[in-house]
C-alpha cells in the first residue's frame, strides 16, 4: 500500500474543501435538528469496511446522503440549544495544518514548535483576558490546551489531591477523608472527576446557594469548618463563572478567601463565559481570579475554534507534573532533564497530544483580538435585545436575569403547572420545526427554555426569526389547548 501522492492529495483535498464550503453555505436551508431514528445511520452505511480501495467521491456521496442529514447542525445560525461549539472555517484550516504536520507533542523534544507555540499563546491570552502574571510561565505558572474543561477539572483535582496530602497521594492514593466543594449548579464534570479519581460521591459537598443560586461563601465556610473539625481534608473548591443552567457567576473572590484558609485548591470553571473577559467591559467576571490556583475557559465554545480546545492555566507550573509525571526510560532525554523545557505530557492524563495550538493561532491570526471581541459583543447585544422583548411580551417571562449571551425564558400565564406544560410544549414544537434548536433547564423548580446565542453566523435576523417563531408557536399552542370559545 502507498499513501496518496501530493498531487492526488491536492486534487482530493479540493473536493473535500468544496464539500465543506457548500455544506456551510447551505446550512440556513437545512433543518437544525435532523429527523432521524435510532439505527437509521447504521442501516444507511452497510459497508464501512470495503475489501478494496474506493474512490473518494463515493465517500462524499455517503456523507451527503446519510451523514449530513443525520447530524444536529451545531454550526447552523438557528442553533441556540447548548453553549456554542464554534467551528469557524479559519480554525478548520488550522486543524488541517496541524494534521498535515502530523506531530505528536508529548515531549518538548517530540514537538518543539508545538510546545512553544502553545506556551506563547497561553501566556499572551492570559494577558488579553486580564489574568494576573502569576498564570504565565514567566510568572511561575503557565497554561496548556486540554481537550475539554472536563479533562482540565480532572487534572487539577489530581494536583489538588497531591498537594493536600503533602505529597503522599501519588504513592498511597486517597484515604476517604478528602472533600470537594461544589454547588447544585456546578458542571457535572466535577462529579465525574471525583468519581474517576476514586473519591466517590461521598466526597462531594454541595454548598447551599445564596441569592441567584450562586455559591454562598458563608455556607462554604461553615462546611469547611465542620469538615475540618470532623477530621476530613478539604481538597478543592470550584466556583463557576457562567453556570450551564442560567449563566450565574459565583463570588470568586469571597470563595477563594474562605477556601484558602483551609488549604483547599480553588479552581474556577469559566468554560463558557471566561472568554468574554477579552472585552474590557466584561473583565469584572474574573474578579478574584488572582487569588485562585487554576482557571479554565474554552476556546471551542465561544472563541471560534473547532472542538477541542480548552484553555487551562495554573498558578504553580510544578503542580501538575508533581502529581502526574511518570518517566520510564524511553521518555528520558537531555532537554527534559535540563529543566529548561515544558513537557506537556505531564500536564494531562494521556501521554500523546496533538498540535491544538495551531488551529487557535490560525483563528487569532485570521480574525485578530478585535474580531473576537466583536464576535462576543454582537451576541451579548442580541441577547440583551431578546431579553427586553421577552420581559415586555404578555404571556412570556424571564426565568433569570440574562447573562452575557444566555437568555432563560418561560411561558407565563400565572398558573405554574400549566406554565411548565406550555413551556415544554413550546420547546418541543420549536425544535420539531427544524427552524431553531433550543434546550431547557429548571430554575426555581420551573421548566425553563435556554436560548444560548453564540453561533459563528448567528446574527440579528436569526434572533428576530427565533423570537417570531416563539411568539407564533406559543399563540398556536395556546389556541389549540384552549379550544373553541363556548357558545
Amino acid at each position: 500500500m502507498t499513501d496518496l501522492d501530493p498531487d492526488e492529495f491536492r486534487r482530493l483535498g479540493h473536493a473535500v474543501v468544496d464539500w465543506v464550503a457548500a455544506y456551510r453555505a447551505g446550512l440556513p436551508d437545512r433543518p437544525v435538528r435532523p429527523a432521524v431514528t435510532p439505527g437509521q445511520v447504521r442501516a444507511g452505511l452497510p459497508d464501512l469496511l470495503p475489501e478494496h480501495p474506493q474512490p473518494l467521491h463515493t465517500l462524499l456521496d455517503a456523507v451527503d446522503r446519510v451523514i449530513a442529514p443525520a447530524t444536529l447542525a451545531w454550526q447552523h445560525p438557528g442553533f441556540y440549544g447548548y453553549f456554542p461549539a464554534n467551528a469557524a472555517l479559519a480554525s478548520l484550516l488550522g486543524d488541517l495544518l496541524s494534521g498535515g504536520l502530523g506531530s505528536q507533542g508529548m515531549l518538548w523534544s517530540t514537538s518543539p514548535a508545538g510546545t512553544e507555540v502553545e506556551q506563547a499563546l497561553l501566556d499572551g491570552l492570559a494577558g488579553a483576558l486580564g489574568l494576573d502574571p502569576g498564570f504565565t510561565f514567566a510568572g511561575g505558572g503557565g497554561g496548556t490546551i486540554a481537550d475539554s474543561a472536563s479533562s482540565a477539572a480532572l487534572v487539577v483535582l489530581l494536583a489538588a489531591l497531591h498537594r493536600s496530602s503533602h505529597g503522599k497521594w501519588r504513592d498511597e492514593g486517597v484515604d476517604g477523608r478528602e472533600r470537594v466543594y461544589v454547588t447544585a449548579e456546578t458542571h457535572s464534570s466535577l462529579a465525574k472527576a471525583a468519581r474517576v479519581a476514586g473519591l466517590g460521591s461521598r466526597a462531594l459537598r454541595v454548598v447551599d446557594p445564596g441569592p441567584g443560586g450562586v455559591m454562598a461563601p458563608d455556607a462554604l465556610s461553615g462546611l469547611l469548618r465542620a469538615d475540618v473539625a470532623a477530621g476530613l481534608r478539604p481538597v478543592l473548591a470550584c466556583p463557576t463563572v457562567g453556570t450551564t443552567g442560567t449563566g450565574a457567576v459565583d463570588p470568586v473572590r469571597a470563595i477563594a478567601g474562605v477556601a484558602r484558609e483551609h488549604g483547599a485548591w480553588v479552581h474556577v470553571d469559566a468554560a463558557w463565559a471566561g472568554v468574554a473577559a477579552l472585552c474590557p467591559e466584561h473583565r469584572g467576571l474574573l474578579d478574584g481570579v488572582e487569588l485562585v490556583d487554576s482557571f479554565c475557559t474554552d476556546a471551542h465554545k465561544w472563541l471560534l475554534t473547532a472542538f477541542d480546545a480548552s484553555l487551562l492555566w495554573v498558578r504553580d507550573a510544578a503542580a501538575l507534573p508533581a502529581a502526574l509525571s511518570i518517566t520510564p526510560e524511553y521518555l528520558r532525554d537531555t532537554a527534559s532533564e535540563s529543566g529548561a523545557v515544558v513537557d506537556y505530557r505531564d500536564w494531562q492524563v494521556s501521554l500523546g497530544r496533538r498540535f491544538r495550538a495551531l488551529k487557535l493561532w490560525t483563528v487569532l491570526h485570521t480574525h485578530g483580538l478585535e474580531g473576537l471581541r466583536a464576535h462576543i459583543r454582537g451576541h451579548v447585544a442580541l441577547a440583551a435585545e431578546l431579553a427586553e422583548r421577552v420581559a415586555a411580551e404578555p404571556g412570556f417571562a424571564l426565568a433569570a436575569p440574562p447573562s452575557l449571551a444566555l437568555v432563560c425564558l418561560r411561558v407565563d400565564t400565572g398558573v405554574p403547572d400549566a406554565d411548565d406544560r406550555a413551556t415544554r410544549a413550546l420547546l418541543d414544537a420549536v425544535n420539531a420545526s427544524g427552524k431553531a434548536f433550543l434546550s431547557h433547564t429548571v430554575v426555581d423548580g420551573r421548566y425553563t427554555i435556554r436560548v444560548a446565542i453564540g453561533g459563528v453566523t448567528t446574527g440579528p435576523a436569526d434572533v428576530d426569526a427565533l423570537w417570531d417563531l416563539l411568539r407564533v408557536t406559543a399563540t398556536a399552542l395556546h389556541t389549540r389547548t384552549a379550544g373553541p370559545p363556548a357558545p
